[in-house]
């Protein structure tokens, strides 16, 4: 099966890049019900049973408490197939954001709560390690966005070590574009659950999303330019390893 092989070779190359697992981690993956986290989540859950260093995955899912609330059953039938522990942690974050701060920008506010929420619960239950689902485009997305609205040089790093938590952060899907996230989802039929929030697809990120899409169809591999760009300055701990300069492994011709 040609997309779960793909999924495990782009997932294998940054844990072994980076670092990212060590010996007996027990990882919670923040699954948010997207494409995103679930492959991640299948893609460390099968990577457990061979990769050479052991650790253990839980699912982890921070609902926000909407209106009418959220069917995970999807969800958990996945981790009943994969065979991983599956938590829904309850929080109040769209009260608190839309009812009663009545947030205009509510996108910062809303990743800070349930980035705090997610790693609280996982500390609490004793994880290591909390895996988010933040793939190829995204660096190029968030780059930008910094370079953009906050005329600075930076993006997410691919390990944070939140010492006052006592969590380490990975991003294991940073070498695989959106565009291989999708054909895995379709292909395997993920239970993908369509955000309900109000702000979805109407954001600062998705405008420039889709501002670079346009430009990389008049630039073929510009997004691959910039990420090389990213590696080789070494920004934020993003580095030129194992052969992935941003262009090489994932030509623009494999589009």
């Amino acid at each position: 099966m040609e997309h779960i092989k793909r999924l495990l070779s782009y997932t294998r190359r940054a844990l072994a890049d980076y670092d990212m697992i060590r010996p007996g981690d027990k990882i919670a993956v923040g699954v948010s019900a997207g494409k995103d986290s679930l492959t991640l989540l299948c893609a460390l859950a099968h990577l457990r049973r061979f990769y050479p260093v052991p650790f253990e995955v839980v699912a982890v899912t921070v609902d926000m408490g909407f209106a009418g609330g959220m069917d995970f059953s999807g969800i958990q039938k996945l981790c009943d197939e994969l065979e991983v522990e599956y938590h829904i942690v309850p929080t109040d974050i769209y009260k608190v954001i839309f009812e009663i701060r009545k947030e205009s920008n509510p996108c910062a506010l809303c990743a800070k709560m349930r980035r705090g929420a997610l790693n609280n619960y996982a500390k609490s239950i004793g994880c290591t390690t909390v895996a988010l689902g933040h793939h190829f485009d995204d660096v190029v997305d968030t780059f930008m966005l910094n370079l953009f609205f906050e005329g600075r040089i930076g993006c997410f790093q691919p390990v944070t070590d939140l010492s006052r938590v006592g969590i380490r952060v990975i991003r294991p899907l940073i070498y695989m574009p959106e565009r291989h996230v999708k054909d895995f989802a379709r292909k395997v039929e993920l239970p993908v659950i369509a955000s309900p929030c109000p702000a979805d697809k109407n954001t600062q990120r998705e405008e420039m999303h889709n501002l670079i899409n346009e430009l990389d169809r008049k630039n073929k591999g510009l997004r691959y330019r910039i990420y090389g760009a990213i590696q080789r300055g070494e920004v934020d701990g993003f580095k030129p390893v194992g052969g992935m300069t941003g262009i090489k492994d994932c030509s623009p011709e494999d589009e």
